[in-house]
């Protein structure tokens, strides 16, 4: 229970704030209005309008609109809060009012609130530090949110790429380790011609490498920044070259080549490179999920199922069958991709739903993202590491299986004609047979013709 309060006013009235928060007016009615998750805005992109608000600062100052003393008392707040300090003050939830506003008043308020306090004021004294005319001077929530969008997508992609890389890195060395495993390829779920599981492999190293190719093209799109727009592109009440000098200070800030949108408006109105960078994340999503099914596929079993490959055993699999051992790390997985391709559903909706000058529905788009980003970068390491790395092959499964797989007649066709070829591997599965047993049966080649033709080595 909070005990005392100050009061503040806004243009609504008077507002009770708890006296120890350095959030003020706006923030607090947030509070009272969107009761509805209890989820906040990650930390990260909290930080990174934090960081974004230290620029416009420094931005104001050398533009001569803002005098030193607040510049630095801005500052000096800002870096406070970046070295992990007052995450608690940051309180409104993701479902908020639309284009950010009431998360843009917050961090300008306890922004503000911290550098009264700097200056040796007591909270809410706003003549000293003014969370508007000060904190967010040359700014609107219309053209900062949508840019610390951007900065901090772009800043979390990089572990998420870095990840990826791991996996792709770990296919490719179970590539080459199986490539001389021959085993039975399959289709529809059922038997087909044989296959190298080091080829099979090669199949999901090249998804997760377009996959890489998506994330890192998606990803270049978000270097583009709508700063100063302010309201509604046009840059009402920004100081001249109060532009050049964000993004200058914006690429020092954090040190990527971030630039100037060529079109504020488009940036503003449209959050088309958010659906880009949500719709690589899906696909992302939709590559991990097919590895992930096909490996418990693969490692079914232990006798019952494929169980061609052997996952490494990381739990207990059941809380009643003593020993039994389950594909829990590509579970995992499996229930990160349903999530993220869940969220991008969420994010597309509200990329859609834009309207005019600007798309209010950013703050559920931007949670969406780098929720997405973060279970996709966390589960692919573990998948990387827990799951893929330590697969070992069953050579004598596979071996097993492929001599009594039927559609290695199909290598038959050009001697025989398919019609010939099908009946054979038709009465191969009906009587459990070897193709090669039924073919010397028929009377079909000779021994040393059809062991050449059917040989699985001559067929990968």
């Amino acid at each position: 229970m909070v005990s005392s309060y100050r009061t503040e006013k806004d243009v609504l009235g008077k507002v009770k704030v708890p006296s120890g928060a350095y959030y003020g007016s706006e923030t607090a009615r947030a509070v009272d209005n969107f009761r509805v998750s209890g989820i906040r805005l990650q930390e990260e992109f909290i930080n990174t309008y934090v960081m974004l608000k230290r620029c416009a600062a420094i931005a104001n100052f050398n533009a001569m609109k803002l005098d030193k003393k607040r510049k630095d008392a801005i500052v000096g707040a800002c870096d406070f809060i970046l070295k992990g300090n007052m995450m608690d003050q940051f309180v409104v939830d993701v479902f908020q009012a639309g284009g950010g506003t009431s998360t843009n008043m917050n961090v300008n308020e306890v922004i503000a609130n911290k550098a009264i306090e700097i200056l040796g004021g007591r909270k809410g004294d706003y003549a000293i530090v003014h969370p508007n005319d000060h904190v967010n001077m040359s700014q609107s929530s219309n053209d900062t949110f949508p840019t610390a969008m951007n900065i901090a997508s772009y800043l979390a992609m990089d572990s998420l790429i870095k990840s990826m890389k791991v996996l792709e890195k770990t296919l490719d060395s179970k590539r080459l380790q199986f490539m001389k495993i021959i085993k039975p390829g399959r289709t529809h779920l059922q038997d087909a011609v044989p296959i190298r599981m080091g080829e099979e492999f090669k199949g999901y190293l090249g998804e997760a490498s377009n996959a890489i190719k998506s994330l890192e093209f998606s990803r270049l799109l978000l270097l583009s920044l709508p700063i100063g727009g302010t309201a509604v592109g046009t840059g009402l009440n920004a100081g001249k070259r109060y532009k050049e000098n964000m993004i200058a200070e914006i690429r020092k800030a954090f040190k990527a080549d971030f630039r100037l949108s060529s079109n504020i408006f488009t940036g503003m109105q449209s959050r088309i490179d958010d659906l880009s960078l949500s719709d690589s994340l899906v696909e992302t999503a939709v590559a991990l999920g097919k590895i992930s099914n096909d490996i418990r596929l693969l490692s079914s079993g232990p006798n019952s199922g494929i169980a061609e490959i052997l996952l490494p055993a990381v739990q207990p699999g059941s809380s009643i069958m003593p020993g039994k051992i389950n594909p829990s790390i590509p579970e995992m997985m499996n229930m990160v991709c349903f999530q993220v391709i869940g969220n991008g559903t969420t994010v597309r909706e509200a990329v859609s739903a834009g309207q005019l000058e600007i798309n209010v529905f950013e703050p559920v788009i931007i949670f969406n993202i780098l929720f997405s980003i973060k279970i996709l970068t966390n589960g692919i390491e573990i998948f990387a590491r827990k799951a893929i790395a330590g697969i070992k092959a069953d050579r004598e499964k596979a071996s097993t299986y492929l001599k009594m797989d039927p559609s290695i007649a199909t290598a038959l066709s050009p001697y025989i004609g398919y019609g010939k070829a099908a009946m054979i591997a038709r009465k191969a599965f009906k009587e459990k047979r070897k193709v090669i047993d039924v073919c010397l049966d028929l009377g079909v080649l000779d021994r040393k013709t059809l062991e050449r033709i059917l040989d699985p080595a001559r067929q990968v």
